[in-house]
């Protein structure tokens, strides 16, 4: 017999799934964020002009900050950071290193724009993930978490802005 899937309006997640969700990818979020904290020094030491490298030097610091939030999330729902893996977040930032080598020997405006370009990427993706965690902390109750994550979020829209006039920068330039 073949199956259909249920009508929108019947969703019953609850409350202990919806932790679970909530836990399981500030996790992945966290392992993602260790990754780029590791990786992001490395990308702008190839940088060539200052703005592109202090940007990233501020995502890395902004980052570190929100580390320790997503910790201070987890110590309030009476759970730890695990050791998940973040394949996507990490094959991004990779695919920057690739990109990196792809260009090395040429233009190196154009290796500073693709750097730019993964950057604002990465930026993008975590500022999905912070906006459905904040949406989960909503039906958890959780003000304060929820803030958190608010804080989280903007953030990374800032970086991501940055990161865009930056990008603007190199591609209106005569």
């Amino acid at each position: 017999m073949e199956q259909h899937p249920e009508p929108a309006n019947r969703i019953e997640l609850g409350l202990i799934n919806l932790k679970a969700f909530f836990t399981d990818h500030l996790n992945v979020i966290y392992a993602a964020k260790a990754h780029l904290v590791e990786k992001l020094p490395l990308i702008a030491a190839h940088v060539h002009y200052s703005d592109l490298h202090e940007a990233i030097l501020e995502t890395v610091t902004d980052v570190q900050k929100q580390m320790v939030r997503l910790e201070m999330i987890m110590t309030l729902l009476d759970g730890e950071i695990t050791s998940e893996h973040c394949t996507a977040m990490i094959g991004m930032v990779d695919a920057i290193f690739e990109s990196i080598q792809d260009y090395t020997g040429r233009d190196r405006s154009l290796r500073d724009l693709t750097i730019a370009n993964y950057m604002q990427q990465i930026e993008s993706v975590e500022m999905a993930s912070f906006q459905i965690l904040e949406m989960a902390a909503v039906k958890l109750k959780d003000k304060q978490i929820k803030k958190i994550l608010k804080e989280c979020y903007n953030e990374a829209r800032t970086d991501r802005i940055l990161l865009l006039l930056i990008a603007t920068k190199y591609i209106t330039a005569k």
